[in-house]
């Protein structure tokens, strides 16, 4: 998909929120794009004045929240027969699937809400949830729990990075994982914070 880079920044330049909210929805339906170029160039887009802040938050997050939908009932309609078949031929690898088949072995719900600030997980965890017939209320709660920070967040940088924005992409997976990282740490704070005025 990178040969297709300059399309997508070309798409999301002429359709502002539309663009962000199509291309959010194929990568969440585990299509190789890359959330960092389409958020990391709507967030220069935001720092020149074309775009706003929070109508590209509502546009990342309904995509993502689409394309995160589809997959899931693809996972539970089609089942494990069904994607390992035919998976191949829209971009969802296997090793990718199982990937993500352990995340939520091992953590469960849970892992649908972490696993959205993580590379290649963050796409596929949605069919392993659909495999397990995961209750679609809880699933939307924590899908939209994990990709509003991880949306806020990649936003943002692109828009601090300004005309550098690119720099999140050459950073790659690394990238993704200190964002994780940083997300954890500010929840974990929060969260402390709460108990203590609790007590």
């Amino acid at each position: 998909m990178e040969q297709y880079s300059g399309l997508f920044l070309e798409f999301i330049s002429s359709w502002g929120y539309v663009a962000i909210a199509l291309l959010m929805a194929l990568e969440n339906a585990c299509i190789p794009i890359s959330s960092e170029l389409i958020l990391g160039f709507a967030g220069y887009l935001i720092s020149i004045g074309e775009l706003t802040f929070a109508e590209s938050v509502i546009a990342g997050i309904i995509g993502g929240m689409l394309g995160s939908i589809v997959t899931y009932y693809i996972g539970r309609l089609g089942g494990h027969p069904f994607v390992y078949k035919y998976g191949k031929y829209f971009f969802m690898k296997k090793a990718h699937i199982d990937t993500a088949q352990r995340w939520f072995d091992k953590y469960g719900i849970k892992a649908v809400f972490f696993s959205r600030m993580l590379p290649v997980v963050r796409t596929f965890i949605s069919l392993p949830a659909g495999f397990a017939n995961v209750n679609i209320k809880k699933f939307i709660i924590f899908t939209f729990a994990g990709s509003l920070p991880w949306t806020m967040l990649l936003l943002y940088i692109g828009i601090v990075l300004g005309k550098n924005w690119e720099k999140m992409l050459s950073v790659g997976h690394e990238f993704s994982l200190l964002i994780c990282l940083l997300i954890v740490i500010v929840i974990a704070y929060l969260y402390l914070r709460h108990r203590k005025k609790q007590k």
